[in-house]
């Protein structure tokens, strides 16, 4: 795992710096400031009661944004909208306690957040989704659907919770964006499967070998991918990828408790060696490449951001198979329609 995630993340870097040695031209792209609408606009971020999530949500409320922030922990929660506060006395917060490993919570919060929205004097839509919420878990875990719950919570319910939230991107009076946060680790993954019981997870969860944490964390963030672009290869069939942008944002390795499962001496050796190549970052400085994307301008939608400063690198070509992507679209589209979101597809 450690080695070929350190090749994987020094690919990356590799991409950036050979603009530089060879004088080729990086694409980058300015941050843009939220465009003047009647009411302030609406943010939601997963996975924000620590790390990158709540760096996002700090920093997305500095640029006027009401920032949604949806954890499962509402102790967690609580005290994030403290500490934001603490930081940013203007910040306007919301909290929604939502385990993303549920659909029946996902779609709960669907509910509530339009709701709210309809309650109070923001416009009924909101202008920025972005897709934080991830674990590495170590040991097996069986969501209420059957699934396992890393694949659940990194790819599934994003999926889910995007594809939920469609209409109230598309009410947007300006252009909305989607972010999905993945990760260098995809590149890991040479060979992929998206048949029903892989994209659930029951193949692995059925396993009788140690249950395989690395590569179903990279097989989750892969299908992120995935789903990104086919997405944002529907928008464009349909004439809507100025209206809804949908971007992928790598932050690169960051010191969050993502690593908490893993045995800490591990972890720590992981942290220090990575500290040592100037390669391991803060939250604060990890969170560049997901504002960039979520402040990017138009045209940047399918856009890959790596490194901050709004440079833009390409994925896995593995990521960028159209057809693999339309598989695990059409796949993953046939899990959910025998949990309660089934009863939903008329609408998507």
């Amino acid at each position: 795992m450690a080695l070929l995630w350190t090749l994987s993340l020094l690919f990356s870097y590799y991409q950036l710096f050979k603009a530089y040695l060879f004088s080729q031209k990086l694409v980058s792209y300015p941050r843009c400031s939220p465009l003047t609408t009647p009411c302030r606009p609406v943010c939601v971020v997963t996975g924000a009661t620590s790390g990158l999530g709540l760096a996002a949500a700090y920093e997305l409320s500095k640029e006027g944004y009401v920032v949604v922030i949806v954890g499962r922990s509402q102790q967690l929660l609580s005290e994030t909208i403290r500490k934001i506060k603490d930081w940013n006395g203007d910040a306007q917060l919301k909290a929604f306690q939502v385990d993303l490993s549920s659909i029946e919570s996902v779609m709960k919060f669907k509910m509530s957040l339009q709701q709210w929205l309809l309650d109070s004097d923001l416009h009924c839509s909101i202008q920025i989704l972005i897709n934080n919420a991830g674990i590495l878990a170590t040991s097996p875990r069986v969501t209420a659907e059957g699934y396992d719950q890393m694949i659940s919570t990194n790819y599934i319910g994003a999926f889910a919770l995007t594809k939920l939230l469609l209409p109230l991107l598309e009410s947007s009076p300006v252009s909305s964006k989607i972010v999905n946060v993945t990760s260098f680790t995809h590149r890991a993954v040479t060979d992929v499967q998206v048949d029903e019981e892989t994209v659930s997870g029951k193949r692995f969860l059925r396993s009788m070998c140690s249950y395989p944490c690395a590569h179903i964390y990279e097989y989750s963030k892969l299908c992120l991918l995935l789903f990104s672009y086919e997405l944002h290869r529907q928008l464009c069939l349909m004439e809507k990828s100025h209206q809804i942008i949908v971007t992928v944002a790598d932050p690169g390795v960051v010191q969050t408790n993502l690593m908490r499962e893993v045995p800490a001496i591990l972890s720590c050796l992981t942290f220090s060696v990575l500290k040592r190549l100037w390669l391991l970052q803060s939250p604060e400085h990890g969170v560049d490449s997901i504002i960039d994307a979520a402040l990017a301008p138009l045209g940047t939608s399918g856009a890959y951001f790596f490194g901050g400063k709004g440079r833009t690198i390409n994925s896995s070509a593995l990521s960028r198979n159209a057809k693999l992507a339309r598989e695990l679209w059409e796949t993953t589209n046939d899990l959910l329609l025998v949990t309660p979101l089934g009863a939903e597809r008329n609408s998507w």
